[in-house]
């Protein structure tokens, strides 16, 4: 009996999937081995565990804030300005890049780049530190992600993914378990280091002239010729037979001139005063909350509330979560100002 004719389509459900993940580079992290979730559930029929991290993050109610959350600059008046959410999105472009270039597991890296950030507070770092007198130790972004997506939204992720959000940034030790979290730790300052400079030139705070000549030399210019020498950077440290430790790792002449890259726009641009805006008011405005929803807890939505949790923690939730519009209307509507108007704006731009 002859077999019936192949159609256009082959399903390629999960155990497919996880079969053609063997063929992934040694230090590729398998998700047929993740170390799981903190709840167990079945096994979806199509995903992989990764893959249904990455669809729950891009459903989760903290990724769709970040579309109005701040990068570096507050109340732009620019559309083209980034946001936190097309951060995200770059940066998630950026990993799969790099994770795929070394034979990683490509959806472990996107899932982690989605959900980098959104733990991120509004007004971006700069309400980190309007955070910190209220949590010891320091508020910082990516522990409240983790918190996020444990506590407040119940997605019940990967250790993998939780791991990889936890320790994205470089300041945070220990370091990220899996290959897949060093891509995005690179992603993401490959993202911020390249569209910053951009927005930075657009709103009159540099020109691209002021970028310090050995970086643009190694990378070339802000925008899609730096994205893609800098991912090819990585992908020749990360190959060279000089890496021992086979981490995912920048050339080393590469990695000097992104530092020089990195201060230059942390003394010309996060530090200015014109990224800033207007500072002490968004400071204000999320200390000011704070405070007055610790008096008037009962204002905290039940929606977004962990009830076993002490009042502050519960405060500082909810705070967090706002989106830079939100606490500033929140705030002008309880105190009878209008904040909004007094925040600068960045310069005009065509």
């Amino acid at each position: 009996m002859s077999s019936a004719p192949a159609g256009p389509f082959r399903l390629t459900d999960r155990a497919a999937r996880e079969q053609a993940e063997e063929q992934l580079a040694p230090a590729a992290t398998r998700s047929a081995s993740s170390r799981g979730r903190v709840r167990e559930e079945p096994e979806d029929a199509l995903r992989t565990a990764f893959e249904r991290d990455r669809d729950r993050i891009l459903h989760a109610k903290a990724f769709r804030r970040l579309k109005h959350k701040t990068q570096v600059f507050l109340n732009p008046d620019g559309d083209h300005f980034v946001t936190r959410l097309t951060h995200t999105l770059q940066v998630t472009q950026v990993a799969r890049s790099l994770a795929r270039a070394l034979g990683l597991n490509e959806p472990l890296a996107e899932a982690i780049a989605l959900g980098h950030d959104v733990g991120h507070s509004p007004f971006g770092h700069i309400g980190e530190e309007a955070f910190d007198p209220y949590v010891a130790g320091g508020w910082h972004h990516a522990a409240q992600g983790v918190r996020i997506v444990e506590v407040l939204e119940h997605l019940n992720l990967t250790w993998e993914v939780r791991d990889g959000i936890r320790a994205h940034s470089w300041k945070i030790d220990p370091p990220p378990a899996t290959r897949e979290a060093e891509c995005v730790r690179y992603a993401d300052r490959i993202g911020y280091l390249s569209h910053d400079a951009l927005d930075a030139a657009r709103a009159g705070v540099i020109r691209t002239a002021d970028l310090p000549a050995r970086a643009v030399a190694v990378f070339g210019q802000p925008g899609s010729e730096m994205v893609g020498t800098m991912i090819d950077a990585v992908v020749a440290g990360s190959l060279s037979p000089a890496n021992a430790a086979g981490a995912v790792v920048m050339d080393a002449e590469a990695l000097q001139a992104m530092n020089e890259l990195r201060d230059f726009m942390f003394a010309r641009v996060y530090a200015s005063d014109v990224a800033a805006g207007q500072k002490h008011l968004a400071i204000g405005v999320i200390r000011r909350l704070v405070d007055h929803h610790l008096a008037h807890p009962e204002l905290i939505p039940a929606s977004y509330r962990d009830t076993e949790a002490d009042a502050l923690t519960q405060v500082v939730d909810y705070v967090s979560g706002m989106t830079d519009r939100f606490a500033l209307a929140t705030h002008d509507r309880l105190f009878g100002t209008d904040t909004s108007a007094q925040m600068r704006p960045l310069l005009p731009t065509s």
